[in-house]
């Protein structure tokens, strides 16, 4: 079964990919080869393939509402017995980012411009 446009727009998004658009034929990134090679993928992946990468959106939409859920608690440090873990949040978005990464590397392309490499860059 095809992914809904839903769907595609949240692999593209967890992937670190721009919005797709529904505008003209000249949209810039639409010329580069991974994302022509994402659009091709969501476009062609067999049932099987669909089942996985439907199984990570699941897990990538707990993930991300469970950042949005943590960031709520940035007031407290310690109330009573309960003391807040200060790097909750950060362990939570690289967890999330380790996952998207992962998505990527299952449809087979690089983490999108919004994901970057997970790593350091130097700029000399």
């Amino acid at each position: 079964m095809a992914f809904s446009e839903a769907e595609k727009t949240d692999i593209r998004r967890f992937c670190g990919y721009p919005a797709h658009g529904v505008g003209g034929l000249l949209q810039g990134w639409r010329f580069y080869q991974v994302y022509g090679l994402l659009e091709y993928r969501l476009l062609y992946l067999s049932g099987a393939e669909e089942a996985v990468a439907r199984q990570y959106l699941t897990t990538l939409s707990a993930l991300e509402r469970a950042v949005v859920e943590a960031s709520g608690n940035l007031d407290t440090d310690q109330a009573a017995t309960w003391t807040h873990n200060r790097d909750e949040v950060r362990d939570r978005v690289r967890l999330f980012d380790d996952w998207r990464r992962r998505l990527a590397g299952f449809m087979g392309v690089p983490a999108g411009p919004a994901l970057g490499n997970g790593g350091i860059a130097l700029v000399v």
